[in-house]
């Protein structure tokens, strides 16, 4: 194999085909290729522009926030200034930590889980869930609490990440 010998790996990496601002800090996506090809998020930005230093001009200022715009043939969003980027795979990652209004009503059904029962699992009130169910938004706590969830639930018992009585453990190393 030379240097220059391309390797395909079967996965689909994501590439985006729309990305527009909302607001201060969501940007809405559709994703043309990949895991969600054809899918619209509308992923909120705030883990990725509080983690990293980088992203630090884009934290309060509307303005700037607003001229994201694609680069790379869909694979990285950009925006004015010096290297304000962000890619499709972090946003990505960011998608898939989301939960629409749909997905968490599917969530409960699923589950069988009444609003009152929801609340007490994920420590909210009912009317908190009841606005989770109308239209969200679903916080990225709750949506990952409900994917931690469902991950718990899915685990074979005694395997390593639950013990025989279905409660999470660590490993011990």
């Amino acid at each position: 194999m030379s240097a220059t010998d391309m390797v395909d790996s079967g996965t689909v990496l994501p590439r985006i085909a729309i990305a527009e601002p909302r607001g201060l800090r969501f940007l809405r996506v559709v994703w043309s290729e990949g895991s969600r090809a054809g899918r619209e998020d509308v992923i909120d930005l705030s883990p990725a522009l509080f983690g990293y230093k980088v992203y630090k001009p884009l934290r309060d200022d509307a303005t700037l926030f607003a001229t994201a715009r694609l680069i790379e043939d869909g694979d990285v969003v950009a925006w004015d200034g010096d290297e304000l980027e962000m890619s499709a795979d972090l946003l990505l990652a960011l998608a898939d930590e989301t939960m629409t209004a749909a997905e968490f009503r599917a969530f409960l059904d699923r589950h069988q889980l009444t609003q009152e029962a929801a609340g007490v699992l994920l420590g909210r009130s009912r009317r908190q869930i009841a606005n989770y169910t109308a239209a969200g938004p679903i916080p990225r706590i709750v949506a990952l609490a409900c994917y931690g969830f469902e991950a718990r639930k899915r685990a074979p018992q005694g395997s390593p990440t639950t013990s025989g009585k279905g409660r999470a453990t660590i490993p011990s190393i």
